[in-house]
């Protein structure tokens, strides 16, 4: 078991380091989050290996709240906007978490697991069913869902509010581009 200061680093530097990854994205300055933090990169560094662990750590809350908001909904009975709940919940997150995007398309073993298989397993249930409800088509995967929204998200992140902009965007994936006749 960590002795007691060790705790309190970390605790300390993920506080920081979720402040910052909020203001600077997944690129923040992990010397900056030692200065911020009190504490020497060295320590940032045992606890937090690399940046993608970092991340991780900062993202990884949020990931497990929307898994578990995943699972809950799938429970409900309206397959479609329990699908749609949950895109809009991720998609909310994704715009508001700078950085979360940047990880999810990142070739990075951690932060795959971290973000991206995380919620693909977690929306895949959602998926299937309103693939049987006839909600969306039979083709479509909780993983191209996330694309849809990582794209999204990284396509409004300088937008002057982002996550508006996302949900906006989202709804008209959502309803299509083309009218219905």
């Amino acid at each position: 078991m960590p002795r007691s200061d060790a705790r309190r680093n970390y605790a300390r530097i993920l506080a920081v380091a979720e402040a910052e990854v909020a203001a600077h994205g997944a690129e923040a300055s992990l010397e900056q989050i030692a200065r911020t933090a009190g504490v020497g990169s060295a320590t940032v560094r045992r606890h937090f290996p690399s940046r993608p662990a970092l991340l991780e750590a900062v993202f990884r809350r949020q990931v497990d709240a929307l898994a578990e908001r995943a699972h809950a909904l799938a429970e409900e009975s309206d397959a479609r906007t329990a699908l749609l709940d949950w895109l809009r919940a991720v998609t909310t997150y994704a715009a508001t978490a700078r950085g979360m995007a940047t990880a999810l398309v990142r070739d990075d073993e951690s932060m795959a697991h971290a973000c991206s298989t995380t919620m693909t397993e977690a929306g895949e249930p959602l998926v299937r069913k309103a693939i049987e409800a006839g909600a969306v088509g039979a083709d479509v995967t909780a993983a191209d869902l996330i694309a849809v929204v990582t794209g999204i998200v990284l396509a409004t992140e300088h937008h002057r509010d982002p996550a508006a902009e996302a949900r906006r965007l989202l709804e008209l994936a959502v309803r299509g581009i083309s009218p219905r006749p």
